[in-house]
């Protein structure tokens, strides 16, 4: 990746490609020359960039500003369903409209249409869309599944520093591509929230440490035991009254003595002490505070 930083951006400027098809021409350079196809919005996608691109032997295919240089002209207005091909022997620009007008450009789809996996609710026919859109959806929207993965669960908080956006945006990444992998591994399928449960554990136990008991103070009210053995967060047993929505009230919030006390039901505990706890700060306070 290059994090866009302004004109100080390091990025190798390429004449006659702009700002979005200099940034393309650097983060592929050890990529080209090998058959590629390199699939793009159309931020970057142009006539002058993709014909560049074929002299290099990579292929490109995204969707196009109707505006930009060098594309051709359309039809005006057309109806849903209605596609319009224009070629030059080396490029193909399509417009097509679906819910509004799609234009895109590619240098390795044929003309045609193909159909889709979905029917006409009206004609009972398959939808038909054209190729290079198909294959368009299909490599694009692998970006949006992965967005759509880990933004359920996505680390990232509200902050004005963007470095550390960045950070967990890359945090989340790695997790979702560690999911993956295992999955490919073990051909054992967990869920997004039990995969990270398990990864957590997995990291307290190989790298947790036990703190050294603090010298000074008046003796804790409950068992030590709590400040060394090693504990992990877990759902608190269901009920047959309350079922999934089982809740206890944390003993941290209720018997705090560094906060004001309060009734706070939580879904979590620590089964090694039999003690309710919020998953943060309360967990953490619980097993690493003498007197929380």
């Amino acid at each position: 990746m290059i994090i866009y930083s302004g004109s100080t951006t390091d990025i190798q400027h390429y004449q006659g490609l702009g700002i979005s098809g200099s940034v393309v021409m650097t983060l592929l350079e050890p990529y080209l020359r090998k058959g590629h196809v390199l699939y793009v919005d159309n931020w970057y996608s142009s006539p002058t960039l993709f014909q560049h691109l074929l002299s290099l032997g990579t292929g490109a295919c995204g969707t196009v500003r109707a505006n930009r240089k060098a594309m051709p002209k359309f039809t005006c207005k057309m109806k849903k369903g209605e596609v319009e091909f224009r070629e030059n022997g080396s490029q193909l620009a399509v417009k097509w409209h679906d819910k509004r007008d799609v234009h895109v450009l590619t240098t390795v789809h044929p003309t045609g249409m193909a159909a889709t996996r979905k029917l006409d609710h009206i004609t009972g026919q398959p939808k038909m869309k054209p190729v290079c859109v198909l294959e368009y959806n299909k490599k694009m929207g692998a970006v949006d599944k992965a967005d759509m993965m880990t933004g359920f669960l996505e680390c990232a908080r509200k902050s004005t520093k963007w470095y550390k956006k960045v950070f967990f945006h890359l945090l989340d990444t790695v997790v979702l591509n560690s999911q993956i992998v295992y999955r490919q591994l073990t051909g054992k399928e967990t869920t997004s929230m039990q995969f990270r449960m398990n990864l957590m554990r997995g990291l307290l136990e190989e790298y947790s440490t036990s703190r050294c008991p603090s010298k000074g103070g008046r003796p804790a009210l409950d068992t030590p035991l709590r400040l060394t053995a090693r504990h992990f967060p877990s759902e608190v047993p269901q009920t047959t009254s309350q079922g999934r929505r089982t809740r206890r009230h944390c003993k941290v919030c209720l018997s705090s003595t560094r906060k004001s006390k309060q009734r706070c039901l939580t879904k979590y505990m620590c089964v090694q002490c039999n003690t309710p706890l919020c998953a943060a700060p309360c967990f953490e306070e619980y097993h690493t505070l003498k007197h929380y």
